[in-house]
């Protein structure tokens, strides 16, 4: 993981969620579980709601200006724009491991049992932004298709094979997560304990080091085509 890092190894994205309908009539994004990683949304502009579903059977969240949601990894989520223009500041646990592939479509069942399927009905094409949003567009529909069957089914069976599924589509990532983790949060976390222990020390070393690590700008690339909408990363960048 870069040196420069956003502190507690977090991951930032400005989001500007879809703004077409898909097949249930409903306006936003793909639905996905996360496998380790928590993540939490703050609006910055419109509103919308988030339609979540976990053992705790279905949900709907309001997602307003000063208003914040988050969930743990298991619960799955959906973003939905009810006002034409919404944009979400999104915080994500573990940077790096979502972008790794931590994040799990909802796809039907005959999807998720078969990894070459799911594979091909996740990857989106190499190919210019238009392209790219209308396949996402398309892979946001599957994944809706397989979300309102878990909830029209709530039978924890149900959902436990699906997560069973989910699990088994990124099996393979695990080596390479655990370095990720290593990297970075278990990094940030001994730098932590190196700290305390300079002040029990009445050490003043680590401080006189101390620098302002970077900026941070969400604006530097290019927008992403994402599972929710447009996305920006936000880059921290030397100072």
């Amino acid at each position: 993981m870069n040196d420069l890092q956003f502190p507690g190894a977090i991951g930032l994205t400005h989001l500007q969620v879809y703004t077409t309908a898909s097949i249930d009539g409903i306006t936003g994004g793909s639905p996905h579980v996360h496998l380790a990683s928590a993540e939490a949304y703050i609006p910055t502009a419109g509103y919308g709601e988030a339609h979540t579903f976990s053992a705790a059977g279905f949900q709907t969240h309001q997602l307003v200006p000063g208003r914040v949601v988050w969930f743990e990894p298991g619960v799955i989520h959906r973003l939905v724009n009810t006002s034409g223009t919404l944009e979400i500041l999104a915080i994500m646990q573990n940077a790096g491991l979502p972008e790794a592939g931590d994040a799990v479509f909802t796809f039907p069942d005959e999807i998720m049992q078969d990894a070459d399927r799911y594979q091909q009905a996740a990857t989106l094409p190499a190919s210019d932004t238009s392209t790219r949003v209308d396949a996402a567009l398309k892979r946001r529909d599957l994944a809706i298709q397989g979300f309102n069957d878990l909830v029209a089914n709530p039978d924890p069976a149900a959902l436990d094979t699906f997560f069973h599924q989910a699990i088994a589509r990124r099996a393979h990532l695990l080596q390479a997560w655990t370095e990720l983790l290593h990297e970075g949060v278990e990094a940030e976390i001994e730098l932590t304990r190196q700290r305390l222990a300079a002040i029990g020390n009445d050490s003043t070393q680590l401080l006189h080091a101390a620098r302002l690590a970077g900026t941070g700008d969400a604006r530097a690339e290019h927008p992403g085509v994402g599972m929710c909408g447009m996305l920006q990363q936000y880059a921290v960048l030397p100072e």
